[in-house]
């Protein structure tokens, strides 16, 4: 993000669970908080390399037709009383890998802590070189395209992710570091709803199930963000609102 989106906050012992080892440092009256830390950490990691996975085989599949730069390869149909969509649509492609990535960098746990700067930066790429420009573009498109399949799914998709973004950049910029981390997630949930909408799409095709292209189509871009942002809120809403930590 445009600042740094916050991890969880490491809630304070009270005094009288505590007690001091030889050093003169804090100790824990005992382990059961460690080790569901411990446990919160692996369960988060396999999480991130879940989404790390799926973010590649996206963009391994996404990407190819692209690389050569052809508008004959294009996966839509492309305008031709329109000489830039081709154009558009490959600016749109990379804006939305790199945030894609940076999504996956910015939710990879432990990476705030022991690498600030590259947290930093890839929060400032995924802002301005991934879910504003990504949005964007989505909307200059969406006018453009011969086929109304789910457009109205993307357009409102779009829009929430720019509010989203939009709202957690202030928030961050404001050091309202609690309120820019829900903001921001909120934003991730809506970056990764493609995942979840193509793959649906794709396993819809390759099973040669029954389901209309257009109404597969439209289910998909519609689904896809949604179940995220739901899946994200509910989250936010179980989880108890701690104070975080200044980032560095």
């Amino acid at each position: 993000m445009a600042q740094q989106t916050d991890s969880t906050a490491t809630a304070a012992l009270p005094e009288s669970g505590r007690r001091r080892d030889s050093g003169g440092r804090d100790e824990s009256g005992g382990g059961g908080a460690d080790g569901g830390r411990g446990a919160g950490r692996a369960s988060a990691r396999r999480w991130a390399a879940l989404l790390a996975l799926l973010v590649g085989l996206f963009l391994v599949d996404e990407l190819p037709p692209y690389l050569r730069f052809d508008p004959a390869k294009a996966r839509i149909n492309l305008d031709p009383q329109v000489p830039w969509h081709y154009a558009v649509l490959v600016a749109h492609i990379a804006f939305g890998s790199i945030a894609l990535v940076t999504v996956v960098l910015q939710l990879w746990p432990g990476l705030r802590r022991t690498r600030p700067r590259v947290h930093r930066l890839s929060g400032r790429l995924y802002v301005y070189a991934g879910a504003l420009p990504c949005a964007v573009t989505a909307l200059v498109i969406m006018p453009l395209m011969p086929e109304w399949r789910g457009d109205i799914g993307i357009a409102l998709q779009a829009l929430l992710w720019i509010a989203t973004t939009v709202a957690g950049t202030v928030a961050a910029r404001r050091h309202r570091w609690a309120e820019h981390r829900r903001w921001m997630l909120r934003s991730f949930a809506l970056a990764a709803g493609v995942l979840w909408g193509r793959a649906m799409v794709d396993v819809m095709v390759h099973t040669g199930a029954p389901v209309p292209l257009d109404y597969l189509f439209e289910v998909a871009r519609w689904l896809g963000w949604m179940v995220n942002l739901v899946l994200v809120q509910l989250w936010l809403d179980r989880k108890p609102r701690r104070r975080l930590p200044v980032p560095a």
